[in-house]
């Protein structure tokens, strides 16, 4: 197995890690694409450290992780496509959406698999929420609340916050793209959405150029109705959902990864999935072993190209939204 990893910011390092662990047979080649030889140390779990494209290909890799900064995923993902290489990409797809619609049919005719790495699908309190609702043991979905929020400096200790891509409008920081897990939990737990309205903008005294709160409101096709809440600036940090049925409620809390649910039937909330300390590297271990079952099988991912477009349409419907003062209809 040959695998090359592009970008090796805090995400590219994990996965570069997690894949020498699950195959350690494997040879992995990281591309530093802005780099020259001698610039940055070589990491140990590499076999190697290449500089240009013909070098990523020779010898020719079975995969591409796509972890550099989301304005360069097309443009880099583009290059590997051409060549009928499979695709794991880490969210957002894009910055905007250019070239997103070109890279997915390239994808397609070239066989490629392409996976968006949206990594709470194959996080199990969340996949056991997925299967209640689905299952309608709290009815038909009415509203949805997500909240996220976490001080920015305090994301990657010992960086400055201000040097990260979170906080760069260039490399496809702020809020709302940062943290579009929400959104896809939206879309996956919930289902299409139709509408979005929006309110952001830059509020706290950080010293960054791009959004670090935001207010999305979702119109769901079903009829139902969501918020997310994104921001970057609570020093303590906060991410969970609320999702409201006919029939009853389901909570999820990311500190404790405690689900619960109340039920008319039961009239009394019961633990889904209870409070318990988990390791959450085991989501970025599960995410990957479910590509690499894709790239061996020849199987579709459950999270692909289709649904990062749809994220990023709704993501950049809430910024449309926020400076126009207008709802988006998607």
């Amino acid at each position: 197995m040959r695998a090359v990893i592009v970008g090796l910011g805090s995400i590219g390092q994990r996965h570069l890690k997690n894949l020498r662990q699950i195959a350690p047979e494997a040879e992995i080649a990281v591309w530093h694409q802005h780099s020259r030889p001698g610039d940055r140390p070589a990491p140990s779990e590499a076999d190697r450290v290449v500089y240009t494209l013909d070098a990523a290909l020779d010898p020719f890799p079975d995969f591409a992780v796509i972890a550099n900064p989301a304005p360069m995923h097309i443009e880099t993902a583009w290059q590997f496509a051409e060549q009928g290489i499979d695709l794991m990409i880490e969210k957002p797809l894009a910055a905007s959406m250019d070239g997103v619609e070109n890279l997915l049919t390239l994808c397609r005719e070239r066989g490629a698999i392409c996976m968006v790495a949206y990594v709470f699908r194959f996080y199990e309190p969340l996949r056991l929420a997925k299967a209640v609702i689905s299952g309608g043991q709290i009815g038909r979905v009415l509203s949805f609340n997500a909240e996220v929020g976490q001080y920015l400096p305090d994301w990657r200790p010992g960086r400055d916050y201000r040097e990260t891509v979170s906080a760069k409008r260039a490399l496809g920081g702020g809020a709302v793209l940062e943290l579009s897990h929400e959104i896809d939990l939206a879309r996956w737990l919930v289902g299409e959405v139709e509408t979005v309205s929006a309110q952001m903008g830059k509020l706290s005294d950080l010293e960054i150029d791009v959004e670090d709160v935001a207010e999305v409101t979702l119109r769901f096709e079903s009829g139902a109705i969501g918020r997310v809440h994104v921001d970057m600036v609570q020093r303590s940090p906060v991410r969970g959902l609320r999702v409201v049925g006919t029939e009853g409620t389901l909570t999820w809390d990311w500190q404790s990864h405690r689900v619960r649910v109340y039920t008319e039937e039961s009239e009394m909330w019961r633990d889904l999935h209870p409070a318990v300390e988990m390791d959450r590297n085991g989501m970025y271990i599960t995410e990957l072993e479910h590509f690499l079952d894709c790239v061996t099988h020849r199987t579709v991912p459950v999270i692909g190209g289709e649904d990062g477009r749809r994220v990023l349409e709704i993501a950049l419907a809430a910024k449309q939204s926020a400076v126009e003062q207008r709802v988006i209809t998607l």
